[in-house]
């Protein structure tokens, strides 16, 4: 049913500024540029998945909701978008899962940097069954090619870490209910950790919970951080020093 992950979505205040980050982050320019409906985006497209950065753009209803988000949870990571090829039996199948999704919706964009559409099919999970991370399921009427990139910037995702105050909960939804591959669940008391593995689409989603502490167990989960993959870390290293990044020693 699902493929990977299409998408993820960091929401940012301002678009240019955010996109000039993360082209030096990355080591790679945005691979498409758009502004429609009160959000402007850029997204980079890497081997496994893509990140799209959001920011208010402009009025409107989707403008005033972005400035809301930020103004409430601040910027950050805010969503993910899991691919399909069978975008009505994935409705089917997550309905009967209780999921809750909304209907089916069409999409498009229009690329400000060549002038190229995409369009795509997508609906929503109730955010109330997907432990408070927005969750979409998305087809893409054809996905965005990859372009090369020099040696020591990203080229995927590793993986992506989700803070949870609710393993078995995560269990369920992750494993269960979205269908993805639980490759390890396993406790490190070294490190108050518990850890849980799923897998899809060549990256791994690091689901975990923090030993020795007070959870509310209906309390939301979090996407907390990111790792990326490059093919040289030392070039990788020091093309950020450079840049300003501040960065840790390599071990």
């Amino acid at each position: 049913m699902i493929t990977g992950l299409d998408h993820f979505v960091l929401v940012c205040p301002e678009i240019s500024s955010a996109t000039a980050v993360y082209e030096q982050l990355l080591g790679r320019p945005a691979d498409w540029r758009a502004s429609a409906d009160g959000a402007a985006t850029a997204i980079f497209q890497l081997e496994n998945t893509s990140l799209e950065l959001m920011a208010p753009d402009g009025e409107g209803t989707v403008a005033d909701r972005l400035r809301e988000i930020i103004s409430d949870e601040g910027p950050g990571l805010k969503s993910l978008a899991f691919g399909t090829g069978d975008i009505s039996a994935a409705h089917h199948k997550l309905t009967r899962r209780g999921l809750m999704p909304g209907e089916i919706g069409d999409g498009s964009s229009t690329n400000a940097i060549n002038g190229e559409t995409r369009k795509w099919t997508r609906f929503r999970c109730a955010d109330a069954q997907t432990a408070g991370v927005k969750t979409f399921i998305i087809s893409p009427e054809q996905a965005l090619p990859v372009a090369d990139a020099p040696s020591g910037c990203v080229t995927s995702l590793d993986h992506i870490v989700i803070n949870t105050p609710n393993p078995d909960r995560a269990l369920g939804l992750y494993g269960a209910r979205l269908g993805l591959d639980l490759a390890l669940d396993r406790t490190r008391e070294e490190w108050k950790t518990r850890f849980l593995f799923f897998r899809t689409g060549g990256l791994t989603f690091e689901v975990i919970n923090r030993l020795g502490e007070d959870h509310d167990p209906a309390a939301p989960d979090s996407i907390w951080g990111l790792t990326w993959t490059v093919d040289d870390l030392s070039a990788a290293h020091a093309r950020l020093t450079e840049a300003g990044f501040n960065v840790s020693e390599q071990r």
